[in-house]
């Protein structure tokens, strides 16, 4: 979720129509964290490269979801879990007639339900995820792909966050387990990209 991102959505005639429908959904029910315009065209590109499993937390009116969804493959299933029943619930009418959808109320570890994934969207928030909870060996397939949002860009090296390295980010950038990077979408939005590397 970005700070203002349902804002940054205009009357732009070439969003997909499922992006405009979740875009309208937040609007209606005051929802402010939408996942931006620029972070949700490089899912629905990630999306269509994904062969069977996508997973997303932090589904929030489900803008981001609806990006995905709309590069997603025929016979792909997405699942995104939202903590906020209410806010579940209106992402899961978003997605009513989309049966390769479907929208979880809980935890975000409720994702490992159904994986592993060939694509994962993190809801990082700047720093959530970066405990080691999150491992892309149990929620990844060989070679899946884990995206992480929600960061300022990067710098200097070792990036910082508060005036501190940020660890969050140098866990992911860092994982022994994917080759990672740190893609900048606009001057102030970025987002760790990783793929799963063989076991071994």
């Amino acid at each position: 979720m970005s700070l203002q991102g349902t804002d940054a959505y205009r009357n732009d005639s070439t969003l997909p129509a499922l992006v405009r429908r979740a875009v309208e959904a937040a609007r209606t029910h005051g929802f402010a964290f939408s996942c931006r315009p620029e972070q949700g065209r490089l899912l629905q590109v990630l999306a269509a490269g994904a062969l069977h499993r996508i997973a997303e937390t932090g589904t929030g009116c489900g803008v981001g979801l609806a990006w995905l969804a709309s590069g997603a493959a025929s016979g792909t299933r997405l699942t995104s879990v939202e903590r906020d029943l209410g806010r579940a619930r209106i992402a899961a009418e978003v997605f009513r007639d989309r049966p390769d959808v479907e929208v979880l109320h809980g935890d975000w570890r409720r994702v490992e339900e159904h994986g592993p994934y060939d694509l994962l969207v993190l809801d990082g928030g700047g720093q959530a995820k970066g405990d080691g909870a999150a491992d892309p060996a149990r929620l990844l397939t060989a070679g899946g792909t884990v995206v992480v949002d929600d960061f300022t860009p990067a710098t200097a090296w070792p990036p910082r966050f508060d005036g501190a390295p940020d660890r969050s980010r140098l866990h992911w950038l860092e994982h022994p387990g994917l080759r990672a990077t740190e893609l900048r979408l606009a001057a102030d939005l970025s987002v760790v990209v990783g793929t799963r590397l063989p076991a071994g």
